[in-house]
């Protein structure tokens, strides 16, 4: 089809079969990548998009369109090609250098907001924020809360501290690994979505993780390092009482429930995401 003739309905079409065709993608899945794409391209809604569903389009618009599916159709995530992402109801600003918000993590954060009470002053402590979507929520669903964020990636803490400010959310960032430039300090709660990817897993060669950064994906040969080494650490840097919340990966919760255990951790406990995988565990300290 010529792009001088091209209907707003014939090129989401024709994306949406060749999306599907080039990524395996179930056909509504790949409609609504193309209808991503297309409202991206042409800086319109999606209502936009079906209430205009006949019009044809200038040739310019139609390049615009093609070469962003152009890229999709090599791999590329459509978060890194949008620049966004949408995350517990709120759109964040992502790029190659953190890892795109995804549903699955917003497990997480319900977890995390039930041990928030809504009226006191929590300190809450999240590792490794990439983008800040955790932190960042967190503190938005709870503004009395006290909540630092870390990161060993300046880049990473770029983008979060971006997103902390386009969405006037009051979270404290520290460029720290783990929890070295937190000294003495001590929190209510502490939660995280570690790396846990076994290094030599075949999954991350396919899909949208070979555009995010490995070292917030790859964790040792079994996958289990930087959970052994922040589960290992997190009583020290825990008030009495206080609770330590992580996701891992589908086959990690008994690992992980183990390592709570070793590092005296009590009500040990792990949660399905939405496709019923474990998906988060954790624990308690002692009052």
């Amino acid at each position: 089809m010529s792009s001088e003739t091209a209907t707003v309905a014939s090129l989401l079409d024709d994306a949406t079969a060749r999306l599907a065709t080039a990524l395996a993608l179930q056909k509504r899945e790949a409609r609504l990548e193309a209808r991503v794409l297309a409202a991206f391209a042409w800086d319109v809604t999606p209502a936009w998009l079906v209430a205009h569903d006949t019009d044809s389009l200038a040739g310019a618009q139609g390049a615009q369109f093609k070469a962003l599916l152009a890229r999709r159709l090599s791999g590329e995530p459509v978060a890194h090609l949008t620049g966004t992402r949408e995350f517990y109801g709120r759109r964040f600003h992502v790029s190659p250098d953190v890892l795109i918000p995804r549903p699955d993590t917003e497990l997480l954060v319900e977890l995390a907001l039930a041990r928030m009470p809504a009226g006191q002053g929590v300190e809450v402590l999240d590792l490794g924020t990439g983008s800040g979507c955790i932190a960042v929520t967190l503190a938005l669903e709870r503004p009395l809360a006290r909540v630092t964020a870390v990161d060993r990636s300046a880049a990473a803490l770029a983008i979060a501290q971006h997103n902390a400010g386009m969405l006037n959310a009051g979270v404290e960032f520290l460029n720290s690994d783990w929890f070295a430039a937190l000294v003495g300090r001590r929190f209510n709660l502490i939660v995280g979505n570690p790396p846990y990817v076994a290094a030599a897993d075949p999954h991350l060669a396919h899909g949208d993780v070979r555009f995010e950064p490995l070292t917030a994906l790859a964790a040792g040969a079994d996958g289990l390092a930087d959970l052994r080494r922040l589960i290992a650490a997190a009583p020290d840097h825990l008030k009495p009482g206080g609770a330590l919340l992580l996701e891992h990966g589908y086959d990690q919760g008994d690992a992980v429930q183990a390592l709570l255990q070793t590092a005296g951790f009590r009500h040990g406990q792990s949660w399905n995401d939405l496709s019923g995988i474990r998906r988060v565990s954790g624990g308690d300290l002692s009052e």
